[in-house]
């Protein structure tokens, strides 16, 4: 018998609407007790939410298989270890002496981990092949009010990169991404600047990363996405149609823009 879970989103993580009690569901995965242990393989600071955050593997393994784009072995645990940014009486996130955000109380622990068979029961719209996904809080329980659809469907489209996100940016290639000198938007400190572009009819634009974190540019209306760029990476989507488009980052979409094509 399938349950539901209520949606509810925790800061960026969420995911799943369906579990049940047999290959599905955040209940399969296991608190990562020893996740210390684990291979640190990227530490992102996320000015949108004013967090930072450390990403591990549970093998060396694994960080290999991200660096040569393969898949990851059977058995892969990853954890995104949140924490709230220190922030001074303004508001801003306080930065040590190598312009790193400096973490303050942690806020969770996402966990995603490849198995075989997991996820088998999920519809083929929403199942990210042998990947399930669970938020444990601070106090390591599991969080079983997290919405888990969003986790699926954030993920879903990068079934290239075995749906880890974070793996372009260890690999520091951006697959199939488009090049060109000159940025007409800027990524910086996770806003597009400028946050409204002006185009004409068959001019493309390219969007230049500037950010420690991998972003994707996504149009609301045609639903097209550039490939995953990061940083020192640049994007380049075609407008061949007058109108006002807008975009956002396919991966933190609070990261909001406008085209606007004449």
């Amino acid at each position: 018998m399938k349950r539901l879970l209520r949606p509810l989103a925790l800061g960026a993580v969420a995911a799943l609407a369906l579990s049940s009690p047999g290959t599905a569901g955040p209940d399969k995965i296991q608190y990562p007790a020893n996740w210390k242990d684990h291979v640190q393989y990227l530490i992102v600071d996320r000015h949108d939410v004013k967090q930072y955050r450390e990403l591990y593997a549970s093998s060396q393994a694994a960080v290999d298989a991200m660096k040569a784009g393969r898949p990851l072995p059977d058995g892969t645990v990853l954890t995104l270890v949140q924490y709230k940014a220190q922030v001074d009486a303004a508001g801003v996130p306080v930065k040590d002496a190598k312009g790193r955000f400096v973490k303050g109380d942690l806020i969770a622990h996402a966990v995603m981990q490849k198995k075989a068979g997991f996820g088998a029961e999920y519809p083929p719209e929403l199942r990210n092949g042998d990947w399930e996904y669970a938020v444990f809080g601070p106090d390591t329980k599991l969080n079983e009010k997290a919405n888990y659809k969003a986790c699926f469907e954030c993920h879903k489209p990068h079934e290239k990169l075995d749906y880890v996100i974070s793996l372009a940016a260890v690999r520091g290639v951006a697959m199939g991404s488009m090049t060109a000198p000159k940025p007409d938007v800027t990524i910086a400190n996770f806003t597009f600047g400028p946050n409204k572009h002006a185009a004409t009819v068959g001019q493309p634009v390219t969007w230049v990363n500037n950010d420690d974190s991998p972003h994707q540019i996504t149009v609301l209306s045609t639903k097209e996405r550039s490939a995953i760029i990061t940083k020192g990476q640049s994007a380049v989507l075609p407008f061949n149609t007058a109108g006002t488009y807008e975009y956002i980052c396919g991966l933190h979409p609070n990261m909001k823009g406008t085209v606007e094509v004449k």
